[in-house]
């Protein structure tokens, strides 16, 4: 909205706002069931920006806001640059409740590579809305950051 109020942005082009995405891992707790305990996610949720928005343009905005809107939540917002590097992704069709099957495939085929996964942190991006999707036809891209296998001498 920066360009209807007159706010120049060096290299601003119109775009369609990215997927929401999410990081997920476990506590200590949670790491050590044997089944997954939802109380026990860690996660950050963010959306991706276009490359002309830099860590300067980001913190300007969000202070324009800040003077019109009210939130709590404006105090957790941060910029950050992500380097994800290797990965291994699989589009999961269906209910979050059932990623564990997709995540399986992607673990089964890494023993058919050199490659393994680093850990058991992961990476979803939401490209359907829960609000208005059924959840056996949710489409979420599931993604491992992976790294080459350490072969025994």
């Amino acid at each position: 909205m920066s360009s209807k109020k007159g706010i120049d942005i060096p290299g601003f082009f119109e775009y369609t706002v990215y997927p929401l995405e999410g990081f997920w891992d476990l506590t200590e707790i949670g790491r050590k069931s044997n089944f997954l305990l939802k109380d026990e996610l860690i996660y950050t949720i963010m959306i991706k920006q276009p490359s002309f928005v830099t860590k300067d343009i980001f913190e300007t905005m969000l202070n324009i806001v800040r003077k019109t809107k009210d939130n709590p939540y404006f105090e957790k917002l941060y910029f950050k640059t992500i380097n994800e590097g290797l990965s291994i992704q699989m589009l999961h069709i269906g209910s979050y409740d059932e990623e564990q099957k997709t995540f399986e495939i992607m673990k089964e085929y890494l023993k058919s590579t050199n490659y393994e996964i680093k850990s058991l942190v992961h990476k979803e991006i939401y490209l359907s809305d829960p609000r208005k999707t059924e959840p056996s036809k949710l489409n979420t891209i599931l993604r491992y950051h992976i790294k080459e296998k350490v072969m025994d001498k």
